[in-house]
């Protein structure tokens, strides 16, 4: 009699479920798997181009001839391209290169790759900087950027807008100095004595 009574009670449930919340609730799962695994191709995709370039560079361009380099890659991309298609023509073989002598540390590379897309990475390699190259990439990851946005970061030259400003704060204190008048806060810096001699060295330098 339990299990009777169990089997009619699963069936009642079965037969009130939210055909629109289940659905919903199937298609989130589908979708979150889908980003995930488009995310996951899109890293091993950056992660191979890397070594493709990496390898190219290593063990055929280093130390050898310019000419006998540029026929050896132009072969090696146009029986790629017959291969597996238009991914490996030489201009984008040349890209893999590049991408592997301007990010040298393939840690930092496997880091960036699993949030930044080939498109982000082709952005940032005409930028000579090293620093430069690693501002963007990293702004790109923490302020999730598009490679629409990326581009005018660049071309707005954000990492050297920041550079100035360093300068500048470096220069000048970081502390606005009149905020530093009132006696309280002077006394909590421990800035109180340090103020007012400079002030009365300000002073004297003023009057002469």
């Amino acid at each position: 009699m339990a299990k009777n009574g169990q089997k009619k009670e699963v069936a009642s449930i079965d037969t009130h479920i939210d055909e629109n919340t289940l659905f919903m609730r199937v298609s989130e799962i589908i979708e979150n798997r889908k980003t995930r695994a488009t995310s996951h191709a899109n890293q091993e995709v950056t992660l191979m181009f890397w070594k493709v370039g990496h390898y190219v560079n290593s063990t055929v361009l280093e130390g050898k001839h310019a000419e006998y380099g540029k026929q050896i890659v132009t072969t090696l991309s146009a029986k790629l391209m017959k291969k597996y298609g238009q991914s490996f023509e030489i201009h984008n073989i040349r890209r893999m290169i590049r991408f592997a002598d301007k990010f040298k540390d393939f840690t930092i590379v496997t880091e960036l790759a699993s949030q930044l897309s080939w498109s982000h990475f082709l952005e940032i390699l005409p930028i000579n900087s090293d620093d430069a190259r690693l501002y963007y990439a990293n702004e790109a990851v923490s302020r999730n950027l598009g490679t629409k946005e990326l581009r005018r970061q660049i071309s707005r030259k954000a990492y050297e807008r920041q550079e100035i400003a360093n300068i500048q704060l470096s220069e000048e204190s970081a502390i606005p100095f009149n905020v530093l008048k009132d006696p309280y806060l002077l006394d909590i810096f421990g800035l109180r004595i340090s103020y007012w001699n400079y002030s009365l060295h300000i002073g004297r330098t003023r009057k002469s």
